[in-house]
């Protein structure tokens, strides 16, 4: 399981629960330096290149290909990997999309323009905005809780943030998908209220593997489907898929 953005395994913990108690064996790390505090300096410049080589050399440790389960930037990672190593199949959940793959939606657009407003943020440590977590991302959690997680948020890559939100600018096109290299089953699952990444947006991700993705949308969840009121409704379905999947 792959967390996303400005969060930790901590964030997993309850599809980590629930997959056990099914009979999965599942591990949730924590991308680098997301589990360090304070953040050290290189978090600045780390890359989801680095990201995806750490990852990748747990995968290879594993006994058997693993089943992927990413969120958000995780997700993306998880599409990564899988054109990389072998890998059973792919959950993604709310994920953001690979180089050249358009946003499709107003608010998209302008979250990415907005980011330049923090000069030379790609070289930069991101803290956590809390109006932008609690507008945007936990919108959907009850007020009560949301402060709690809020609270447990971290500092992010601007490297990543950037090769993420602007793929459009990076040269580098760090966050590019072999699609054809992908021969593993995918499904996707978003809240047809997320404006992080959006179902229109997540469509697109879904048709660049045709027909072994699935794409779902979860109605009334937003982008922090993973703890949201009825979080169990996705990992039910998350489960029965991996089951006709013979998995």
């Amino acid at each position: 399981m792959i967390h996303g953005a400005f969060c930790g395994p901590w964030s997993l913990d309850g599809l980590k629960e629930k997959f056990e108690a099914a009979g999965y064996h599942v591990t949730a790390p924590a991308l680098r330096f997301h589990d360090l505090t304070p953040a050290p300096t290189a978090l600045a410049t780390t890359g989801l290149a680095d990201y995806a080589a750490d990852l990748e050399e747990e995968i290879a440790a594993l006994k058997a290909p693993p089943i992927l389960v990413g969120h958000s930037m995780g997700g993306l990672l998880a599409q990564m990997l899988a054109a990389r190593t072998k890998v059973a199949a792919l959950i993604l959940l709310a994920p953001s999309a690979p180089w050249g793959v358009p946003p499709t939606t107003l608010f998209e657009i302008g979250a990415a323009q907005s980011m330049h407003l923090q000069p030379g943020y790609w070289n930069q440590i991101l803290e956590p905005q809390r109006d932008v977590a609690l507008a945007h991302s936990l919108d959907k959690l009850p007020k009560s809780t949301r402060d709690a997680v809020y609270d447990r948020f971290v500092p992010e890559s601007g490297r990543a943030t950037f090769e993420v939100m602007n793929w459009a600018l990076d040269m580098n096109h760090a966050s590019a998908v072999e699609a054809d290299a992908v021969s593993a089953p995918l499904l996707l699952l978003t809240g047809s209220e997320d404006r992080i990444n959006p179902p229109s947006t997540v469509a697109r991700i879904a048709a660049l593997y045709g027909a072994r993705a699935m794409a779902e949308v979860l109605p009334g969840m937003g982008h922090w489907l993973i703890g949201e009121p009825g979080w169990e409704i996705l990992v039910k379905r998350a489960l029965s898929w991996l089951k006709e999947q013979k998995l």
